[in-house]
């Protein structure tokens, strides 16, 4: 345990010190684009999130999952906020580095519901609901004009999931069932699934026994909605209008485990403490939890890199625990370049530096563009007083970038100082 809190205290400073949060006075957590949809016909912004990584010229700027997020304007800040603190901060890598792409809305109604309605959950019509009806065509826009703008900016992994709310969710179970290479992973937040009296749900049946959904994973978070002296079992031979919203989402959980031999990889958890409004916040962590599960190392795993007797191949056991996460996710997801390297930076300080070597030798495979990789294993190499590879590293960093630190080193090198 000690040695476990002592990696982090060290890890702390190194993660913090590159994230680029402070910008001319301001506190910035992303920025703001734009594109042009035939789709749609009319501009659409959206917020983007980098990671303090992609930013940080050290190291390559690729290879990041993506996460959409529907409804920006509500969840943005709490969305990035999770993910920086998860794979980032402290040194954690409970969560891969990535990019998120915020759609704020400008017709929600429009955009977010599947098919035209005109009444809510309890029978009553409702005129904003006049203009619904357009998810599909939302779904062609980020199918094919905001997905291959983000993709030419950004060169992303393959790996894509997408978050929803409310009408949000429904448009995560709309794409879910009948678009569902789009995404690898689902998160749908109380989705409102008795829209248009159920359409979308009473078509998910079929969809369930008749498509494959290997390697694609859905998170169901369902909020307490219910008068009070109801519960989740009493709730569904209940008909009145008030719980209809969630009637139709346990509904929906009934029909996706009644359909395991899919291969959708399926979670669903209710908050009885949580109402609609609130319930965001703590299925977006559980989600990204759950969907992510196997990612990062474990407290035991972790201990294991730093504990000189373990025995371990500190390149093998890392190589095969990623292998294992990129065989349950359908896409390679690689070791992340910062958390490997500052854990190699940390094991060559406490003077491990074989297994240091391991680990930028493990970097230097997996990202052979990279200065930093090849930065940290002229360290090593300094370390151990061979001038020559030290020599050679240093000269391979500053031919991908240029750096005043690894230039100096390497000028008193050829000096013999």
């Amino acid at each position: 345990m000690k040695k476990f809190l002592f990696f982090i205290l060290f890890l702390s400073p190194l993660v913090t010190a590159t994230a680029q949060t402070v910008k001319n006075g301001s506190l910035v957590i992303g920025k703001v684009d734009s594109i042009h949809s035939k789709i749609l016909n009319e501009n659409r912004k959206v917020w983007i999130y980098l990671p303090a990584s992609a930013s940080d010229t050290k190291y390559q700027k690729q290879h990041y999952p993506i996460l959409y997020l529907l409804d920006a304007e509500s969840h943005f800040s709490s969305v990035t906020g999770m993910i920086q603190q998860l794979s980032e901060i402290n040194g954690n890598s409970v969560l891969p580095e990535m990019i998120v792409v915020g759609i704020p809305n400008k017709n929600r109604t429009r955009d977010l519901t599947p098919t035209n309605a005109l009444t809510g959950p309890e029978g009553k019509k409702y005129p904003m609901f006049e203009k619904s009806g357009g998810g599909e065509k939302f779904a062609a826009f980020i199918e094919k004009e905001l997905m291959p703008h983000i993709d030419s900016l950004y060169a992303p992994s393959p790996q894509r999931a997408i978050i929803g709310h409310s009408f949000g969710g429904l448009t995560v179970m709309n794409i879910l069932v009948h678009h569902p290479e789009l995404f690898n992973q689902y998160i749908a937040i109380d989705p409102s699934m008795w829209w248009h009296s159920r359409k979308l749900l009473n078509e998910t049946p079929a969809a369930m026994a008749n498509k494959k959904f290997e390697r694609k994973s859905l998170f169901v978070g369902i909020a307490n909605t219910m008068t009070t002296g109801m519960d989740t079992t009493k709730v569904i031979s209940d008909t009145s209008g008030d719980s209809e919203h969630i009637r139709a989402i346990l509904a929906l959980d009934k029909v996706i485990k009644n359909r395991p031999a899919n291969g959708l990889q399926y979670a669903c958890k209710y908050y009885n403490d949580d109402n609609h409004g609130s319930v965001p916040l703590i299925a977006e962590y559980d989600a990204l939890h759950t969907l992510y599960q196997g990612f990062g190392l474990s407290q035991g795993e972790i201990n294991a890199l730093s504990d000189p007797n373990s025995g371990i191949n500190i390149e093998q056991f890392i190589a095969e625990h990623y292998q294992r996460f990129s065989n349950k996710a359908g896409v390679t997801v690689l070791p992340p370049e910062p958390y490997i390297n500052n854990t190699g930076i940390y094991l060559l300080a406490v003077n491990q530096p074989e297994r240091a070597h391991a680990l930028f030798s493990l970097n230097i495979r997996n990202y052979p563009k990279s200065f930093s990789a090849y930065n940290s294993m002229g360290n090593y190499y300094a370390s151990i007083s061979d001038q020559k590879k030290a020599i050679e590293y240093y000269s391979k960093a500053l031919a991908i970038q240029d750096n005043p630190e690894t230039r100096t080193k390497l000028k008193k090198l050829r000096a013999g100082n």
